[in-house]
């Protein structure tokens, strides 16, 4: 099964690389599959044994494809997309303000006829949705698109959902969803575990999951990556829009996210001269416990609020959360008193696709509203100190985390116990702490007081890449801070 579907993306990248020489980006022609792949499993669907009605009306379907060539198949096709675009539901998710950008009719009819050979409804889901991950995973590892904040690595997001144990009946959200790895992770994690009844997999499969992304395209591949694991109807559960400007009244037993890196949210502001220039795009919110233009602490708050109460969450946070003063100060405090911050998990560098990333990941519950704080005390696992990571030579593995499972201790996280990389700290220590900072650390690195055992000068030169990157948004963060003034 895992050779069926690593040839099947072998072949469909082959051919990328074929349109890459027409100036096609790796992310467009993921996008051009995922409209091609709708059309051709819609048309499936309507044949034997399916033989369902059809989704899309005759004139904008598959076979309406296949009739045509050279200009006549780039006319047509542009106008499916366009028309398709303007429907509802999960039409309109998949095409909305969708375009053709493969303008050689001959090498689109020759994607088509790739497609064609395949009957992708009879393929397994697992194998059909391997295909797919395979394509976003390829796209990610592509530096110059950018695509990479969307994708979190597969092997951390299984590990979070390992910790958080979704069961069945429970609502999972991420409000940040990229791809859609941790609701296909939880997913996952619910059918195999769990013997589901046929009311069981019909709530699993329709209204169990909620997603948001504030990005088109990237809601596209992650409805496109649902579909194809069996998740969501015809109505799709994720929606396009920001996900901070409001609470949205919904509550979950469980949120799982890894929100956009890049510290600041701010919107372009063209003035009367026609110049252009950037403004903190700050939320004012009540259930937000500080005003902040800073993007993380915005969705830290949003993630709060979204979990019903003894609801749980995991999140992706960057160093500077853990660390900084004013805003971040306070929504610590606030954090650490009404919910039960109980573990964090500090991340090695070279894990995430976007460069320059110091990573952190926060496991809290939401608590009922009390005088005395929830927090009692802080596990911190320090995966950083003496480990080194790269995506391309060693990325990190499922393996790498096992240490951590095994601390952290699913089963009863109230049973654990120390050990050299696994330390607790108790509530009153934390609040003692210069501004409630919760970058914390004890091993030392090895590296700094044997230079007999340096890592590799890739390794180093990694290492000094990351943090100059991590520490340049920093300055510029700053920088835009100070022109605003």
């Amino acid at each position: 099964m895992a050779n069926e579907s690593a040839s099947i993306v072998q072949k469909l990248w082959n051919y990328c690389n074929v349109l890459r020489d027409d100036g096609i980006s790796y992310g467009d022609y993921v996008e051009q599959l995922t409209y091609l792949l709708f059309l051709k499993m819609a048309d499936e669907q309507t044949k034997p044994p399916f033989n369902k009605p059809t989704l899309i009306q005759k004139g904008l379907d598959w076979q309406s494809l296949l009739e045509k060539d050279g200009d006549a198949l780039g006319v047509h096709y542009r106008h499916i997309l366009e028309t398709l675009g303007k429907k509802g539901r999960m039409l309109g998710a998949i095409f909305r303000k969708s375009q053709n950008r493969i303008q050689d009719p001959a090498k689109l009819r020759r994607l088509i006829m790739l497609i064609n050979d395949e009957t992708w409804i009879g393929l397994d889901i697992d194998v059909k949705g391997d295909i797919y991950e395979g394509l976003l995973q390829k796209n990610a590892e592509d530096v110059k698109s950018g695509a990479g904040q969307y994708f979190t690595p597969r092997p951390l997001i299984n590990a979070m959902v390992e910790v958080i144990r979704p069961e069945p009946g429970m609502t999972i959200c991420d409000p940040a969803c990229g791809t859609g790895g941790f609701i296909l992770a939880a997913h996952n994690h619910i059918s195999k575990h769990h013997q589901l009844d046929k009311d069981q997999k019909k709530l699993l499969k329709y209204r169990t999951f909620k997603g948001k992304d504030i990005v088109d395209a990237v809601v596209r591949l992650c409805v496109m990556n649902l579909y194809l694991h069996g998740i969501g109807g015809d109505e799709s559960p994720i929606e396009v829009g920001d996900s901070l400007i409001s609470d949205p009244g919904d509550r979950f037993d469980i949120v799982l996210t890894n929100p956009p890196f890049g510290k600041k949210s701010s919107i372009t502001i063209v003035n009367g001269e026609g110049r252009a220039g950037r403004e903190s795009l700050i939320y004012e919110r009540p259930d937000f416990w500080a005003t902040t233009s800073n993007k993380q602490l915005n969705f830290l708050q949003h993630v709060k609020t979204l979990l019903k109460i003894n609801g749980k969450a995991a999140i992706v946070v960057p160093d500077n959360i853990l660390f900084e003063g004013g805003a971040g100060e306070t929504v610590r405090k606030k954090l650490l008193h009404e919910c039960d911050v109980h573990t964090l998990l500090r991340l090695p560098t070279g894990v995430f696709y976007a460069q320059g990333v110091k990573a952190n990941l926060l496991f809290f519950d939401r608590k009922p509203a009390s005088e005395k704080p929830w927090t009692e005390k802080l596990w911190i696992y320090d995966l950083r100190t003496n480990k080194h990571f790269t995506l391309k030579t060693d990325p990190l593995c499922y393996e790498d985390l096992q240490d951590f499972i095994k601390c952290y201790n699913p089963e009863n996280r109230f049973n654990r116990k120390e050990a050299e990389r696994f330390k607790a700290f108790t509530y009153d220590e934390l609040m003692q702490r210069d501004k409630v900072s919760l970058d914390i650390f004890w091993l030392k690195d090895k590296s700094l007081e044997d230079s007999e055992n340096l890592p590799a000068p890739d390794l180093l030169a990694s290492d000094i890449v990351e943090n100059l990157e991590s520490a340049l948004e920093q300055f510029s963060s700053i920088h835009e801070d100070l022109k605003e003034r």
